[in-house]
């Protein structure tokens, strides 16, 4: 590989500063200005140990060095070390910009790389502008043939509704890039007319305003985006309609889709469905085709009336929006009835997820458990339940009534978002204490074989509705538990040794383990 002998272009390393105007270290001027005594050069032989060993080694090696330097700014400052690391850093596969480095300077650097192929493209960014990023990214789409990470971190005074309205960039046609993951921070985008990603096969955009003719759903359809087999989208705005026709989409992750009042998805190969808070009105419009799906997550608006989900017969895995165990009477019903009209849907789930939810305050409401009536046959089910301190063995109670034949249940308690670490009993009087035929009646899960309980916190209550699972799984063979994080080791092996009683001597115990995550686990 020939190597250049220019310079790094003065607009790179201008965005470099201050470090350009650093001390340099093999400089003999000291900062008192004293001048001190003169010490061998690096290629002189000296005594033997200060020969320049590190710019004899193969340029394959020299690269990995400047890579492992995660900064282009960075590693075109090396060309000063001598006349063999020189224009070097342009032959990088990979090129790494942190947000000191302006568009001026990204501009000047993809426009001097000299490499056969760019295979991965960082740049990072604070507070871009639509002109900012569309100065370089142009030149990137022609030199990319592989993963391109844009980050604009914005600033918390700029997030919001009204933080890009100042104008948009277009998206240009990456015909060799396999994977484009934009993380826009609200900034206003149009994707291209025309054009053809020919090998892109993962697209992932977040916190984006769309804006021009053409849509999205085009863009990204089977006719443009050929090979695409991920898509994700969080936290857009400008997709009123929302039209995907693809034949190569394995995966499509929808989240937080502001606006959207019709959603089709045609993609007879995928396997993965998730669209969470999506649709914006109970009216809105889905058309779902993917006779191939294995998973779905569907968490908001579902009407039979309005959304078609068509056949699904290889359907393993589904999510349902939240339960709220307790509410108002008809906001409740109404928050709950998106879930129960999807559960009817089906007679047959293999794996089963879905959250309960307590409001901390449960006063003057009406227990609405009592609104599931039936659940489809299930093998696995994973419960989540964020209780906010409140009893919840009715309700685990009343779930498990509905499916007895349940071979596997995972059972996670999680605490309220902004106090993870607070989890107080209420008291005695609270109405969640009325529901108690979950302590008395009778209940026979002769196919449970397997139990795993997450975050648990050592409490009365949780030892009860334990003590109960152990009398309803007449075959359990298997107890995991795993206390929060906040939970004192001696307490844990104290609440260990209390669910020890329970067991009977087929059933193997493990535990106690600690949660090693921050917070606490969907």
């Amino acid at each position: 590989m020939a190597m250049a002998s220019a310079i790094p272009p003065p607009s790179l390393a201008s965005e470099c500063e201050p470090h350009l105007h650093a001390p340099n270290p093999f400089s003999m001027e000291r900062c008192d200005g004293e001048i001190p005594a003169k010490r061998p050069k690096l290629s002189d032989g000296g005594d033997g140990c200060s020969e320049d060993r590190l710019s004899a080694l193969p340029e394959d090696i020299l690269i990995c060095i400047l890579i492992r330097l995660a900064n282009a700014a960075v590693a075109a400052r090396t060309s000063v070390l001598s006349s063999r690391w020189r224009r070097l850093w342009a032959l990088l596969p990979q090129l790494l910009f942190r947000s000191s480095t302006g568009p001026h300077g990204i501009r000047a650097a993809l426009l001097s790389h000299e490499a056969p192929a760019l295979l991965r493209l960082v740049v990072d960014l604070r507070d871009a502008s639509p002109e900012s990023v569309a100065l370089w990214l142009p030149i990137a789409a022609r030199r990319l043939h592989g993963n391109l990470f844009l980050i604009n971190v914005v600033r918390q005074n700029q997030r919001g509704h009204d933080a890009a309205e100042g104008g948009a960039f277009e998206l240009p046609c990456f015909e060799k890039a396999t994977s484009i993951s934009l993380g826009l921070g609200y900034l206003g985008l149009s994707v291209p007319p025309l054009g053809v990603f020919a090998r892109l096969t993962s697209l992932f955009m977040c916190c984006v305003r769309l804006h021009g003719p053409c849509s999205l759903g085009d863009a990204v359809s089977s006719a443009r985006c050929p090979a695409l087999r991920k898509l994700t989208v969080y936290q857009a705005w400008g997709l009123g309609n929302f039209a995907i026709h693809s034949d190569s989409l394995l995966e499509i992750d929808l989240k937080h889709l502001h606006g959207l009042e019709q959603l089709t998805v045609m993609a007879p190969a995928l396997k993965r469905l998730y669209v969470i808070c999506c649709l914006s009105k109970p009216s809105s419009i889905a058309n779902i085709s993917a006779p191939q799906l294995v998973s779905l997550e569907w968490a908001g608006y579902y009407d039979p009336r309005f959304t078609q989900l068509g056949k699904m017969d290889n359907l393993q895995r589904l999510r349902t929006s939240d339960f709220l165990v307790y509410g108002h009477h008809d906001f409740g019903h109404e928050l709950n009835s998106n879930s129960l009209r999807l559960l009817r849907r089906f007679e047959l789930i293999p794996r089963l997820s879905f959250m309960l939810i307590y409001v901390p305050n449960i006063a003057n409401t009406q227990y609405l458990m009592e609104d599931i009536t039936r659940l489809p046959n299930i093998a696995h089910m994973a419960l989540t339940i964020k209780p906010e301190g409140h009893f919840f063995g009715a309700s685990v109670f009343h779930v498990l009534k509905m499916c007895t034949g349940v071979r596997k249940l995972v059972l996670t308690l999680i605490s309220a978002a902004h106090h993870p670490e607070v989890q107080t009993a209420c008291p005695s009087a609270c109405v969640c204490n009325q529901q108690s035929n979950w302590k008395t009646e009778g209940l026979v899960l002769n196919r449970l074989r397997a139990v795993e309980i997450l975050n648990l916190r050592g409490t009365e209550h949780e030892a009860a509705l334990v003590k109960r699972l152990f009398d309803w799984a007449t075959v359990l063979k298997k107890v995991t538990v795993t206390f929060h994080r906040s939970v004192a080791e001696s307490t844990a092996k104290e609440f260990w040794q209390i669910l020890r009683t329970f067991s009977r001597p087929e059933i193997r115990m493990k535990g106690p383990h600690f949660a090693q995550w921050r917070g606490d686990v969907l």
